[in-house]
């Protein structure tokens, strides 16, 4: 999934782009080729990987982990300490709670609440 490209200022960090809107706390890091829309959250101290997007109103906590080639959905929260696996894909509207380890490759559907996810699960997320 490629990010989009929009008309409104944006900023650089580590060579992420970030949208002038978007709320980047100065302990995280946005490493390059990221991308965090506008009206965007991202907490102390977490970390968006490598081609990830961040999409609008999505809320990154502190201390969580967005891996590489990751996309977090419109209006997504990915809750404090949380990981969120290299190429998975998370929803408009879902919630990943605090601590979550969401696996590699995974798709978290829209609007969906994980707040366990065990090895042995095939889909992830209840809705709402």
């Amino acid at each position: 999934m490629t990010a989009p490209s929009c008309g409104t200022s944006t900023t650089r960090t580590a060579g992420g782009l970030v949208e002038s809107s978007a709320r980047v706390h100065p302990t995280a890091f946005v490493a390059a080729g990221a991308y965090v829309d506008p009206g965007a959250r991202i907490g102390a101290e977490a970390r968006v990987g490598a081609g990830a997007w961040i999409d609008r109103r999505a809320d990154v906590g502190e201390r969580a982990v967005v891996g590489q080639d990751a996309h977090v959905g419109r209006g997504a929260v990915v809750g404090p300490e949380a990981n969120v696996g290299p190429r998975v894909r998370v929803g408009e509207d879902a919630r990943i709670g605090p601590r979550v380890n969401v696996p590699v490759d995974s798709q978290v559907e829209a609007g969906a609440v994980v707040e366990v996810v065990s090895r042995r699960q095939g889909g992830l997320g209840t809705a709402a």
